[in-house]
């Protein structure tokens, strides 16, 4: 018994390596996936909480069921999205889902999977205004531009729980103290943050807001947080 006992003893280290080696490898809890020459791409990770994208790092857009998804053990890419993604935690920093849309006169559609999940601009890139119906709107599966309008938009979570909520900041300008109007949806209230002018902000004469922006006059140049 003794010879035995010491022989499971010499033994129990090689065991233990043999049970090590045939553990499965954990899936990484975040990757950094890309979509190579407009190609799907598959990038295993563990998606066993779901999946979050927490960086584009892309000039293509990467859009949930669109330009990226999870199936079975793996995150995919395509249409050159390239982004990083993290499995859902209650600490995972959660990203906005954006498309940009630009209309250079006429109307334009861009695709996009909405199922259900609202849509506001996050930020006007054209000299010419944005405003919700009448020169940007969306639709079951695209957010349209028309009038010239040029935009940022955010799309918020499917399961109808609204925007990222973080502070959205904007430098909104009044050159040769002409009127200018920048775009940006506005659920509550605009606040101004800092003047950047030498002429005066001050709101309702050379500043104010509405539900589809900022508008600004007479020189005032500020930073402003919409929300």
């Amino acid at each position: 018994m003794k010879g035995l006992y010491g022989l499971l003893l010499l033994l129990s280290p090689s065991l233990l390596a043999a049970q090590e080696a045939d553990a499965p490898t954990p899936l990484p809890r975040q990757v950094s996936c890309e979509s190579d020459r407009m190609m799907r791409v598959f990038c295993p990770m563990d998606v066993s909480q779901g999946v979050q994208m927490v960086r584009q790092r892309s000039d293509n857009d990467c859009i949930r069921e669109t330009s990226w998804g999870v199936e079975g053990d793996a995150v995919w890419v395509s249409q050159g999205c390239r982004a990083d993604f993290a499995a859902r935690s209650t600490s995972t920093r959660v990203s906005r889902r954006v498309v940009r849309c630009e209309s250079k006169g006429r109307t334009e559609a861009c695709p996009v999977v909405l199922r259900g999940a609202p849509v506001r601009l996050l930020r006007q890139k054209s000299v010419l205004p944005c405003r919700e119906g009448r020169s940007w709107g969306y639709s079951r599966n695209e957010i349209w531009v028309s009038r010239g309008c040029q935009g940022v938009f955010e799309v918020g979570a499917e399961d109808g729980s609204g925007f990222v909520e973080v502070p959205r900041k904007l430098i909104c300008e009044s050159k040769g103290g002409m009127r200018r109007e920048c775009g940006v949806s506005v659920s509550r209230r605009v606040t101004l943050l800092e003047q950047l002018s030498n002429a005066a902000c001050t709101e309702g004469q050379s500043w104010g807001w509405d539900h589809d922006g900022i508008w600004v006059d007479n020189g005032c140049r500020a930073e402003f947080s919409a929300d």
